[in-house]
């Protein structure tokens, strides 16, 4: 591993099997750019967990802690978080059990947004005064991925208009990038009056969501598959996929590290913990798309 991808020496790397990592790896590199797409979870895993000790927003808290919302918002917002958060990181629940809770907890917190008046003019400006983060080195990956013709696909529990603005400010939003998530409906006057079904959660990342969608019919060809994630729910993205050749799961555990550690690696080929770089996943795209060209003899 040391020579293919330096990156995976990082101190943040946990491999349950390398040597499975190593041959998933290679199958990525001998189907080249032509047979791989990324899928990709956005809020914690584009963007940072945390900056200089403080956390750093998801899509939904950049709206909830704006100034478009009430304070008496603000506050119901932030009892939903405070109740139903601990629960969707909870390892000692099954996904069976949170479900429901995930159902309920999206849904209340559409409909106090709903009930906020919130422009769509408003999110350009919401997005440029938040501390959203993307991770390190994000450009390399979007850069790479757009200058091979790789398409990456984002399906994120989050809100649609805001993370495609997040992207849009920092410059990558390239034609090979397709967002599938919670977007809002605004009425004839650009007032928020609900969100666009179905509703996306943490648990519901599949192909229930994804069966209405063209992109997976579009891309039939593209078996092979680098998987990046957050949480358990994030596994299942690549659901909507058909003929799956190679897929290489990588997933970045950003909190409650003691407590998850063991689920994870069980579940991700590849666990980052507390990385909030994209450096592993860069330096494994780059072995995938720099195919060692055949040197050609020199005439004098």
């Amino acid at each position: 591993m040391k020579i293919m991808v330096p990156e995976l020496e990082k101190a943040t790397v946990r491999m349950k099997d390398p040597e499975h990592v190593k041959n998933i790896i290679l199958g990525l590199r001998r189907g080249g750019a032509g047979k791989l797409q990324v899928i990709s979870d956005f809020d914690m895993t584009l963007t940072r967990f945390g900056f200089n000790g403080q956390r750093c927003p998801t899509s939904y808290n950049i709206i909830d802690n704006s100034r478009v919302i009430s304070e008496e918002g603000k506050k119901k917002l932030k009892d939903l978080l405070h109740y139903y958060y601990p629960i969707e990181i909870d390892p000692y629940r099954t996904v069976e059990d949170k479900l429901p809770l995930m159902v309920e907890w999206w849904t209340k917190a559409h409909n106090l947004l709903s009930q906020q008046k919130i422009s769509k003019s408003d999110i350009a400006q919401i997005v440029k005064e938040s501390d959203v983060m993307l991770r390190d080195h994000f450009n390399i990956l979007f850069d790479k991925l757009h200058q091979s013709r790789v398409p990456l696909f984002i399906f994120s529990a989050g809100v649609g208009d805001v993370l495609e603005e997040i992207i849009r400010q920092a410059g990558v939003f390239y034609p090979n990038v397709s967002v599938v998530s919670n977007y809002m409906d605004f009425d004839d006057s650009g007032v928020l009056q609900g969100f666009k079904g179905p509703l996306i959660h943490t648990y519901n990342k599949n192909n229930s969501v994804l069966k209405n969608t063209e992109y997976f019919q579009q891309l039939h060809t593209r078996t092979n598959i680098l998987l990046l994630g957050d949480s358990m729910g994030d596994l299942s993205m690549a659901d909507g996929v058909a003929d799956v050749d190679n897929i290489l799961r990588v997933g970045f555990l950003n909190d409650r590290v003691e407590d998850q550690r063991g689920k994870y690696i069980e579940a991700y080929d590849i666990v980052l913990e507390k990385d909030e770089t994209l450096d592993v996943a860069n330096g494994i795209l780059h072995f995938i798309l720099t195919q060692t060209q055949a040197t050609q003899p020199t005439h004098p």
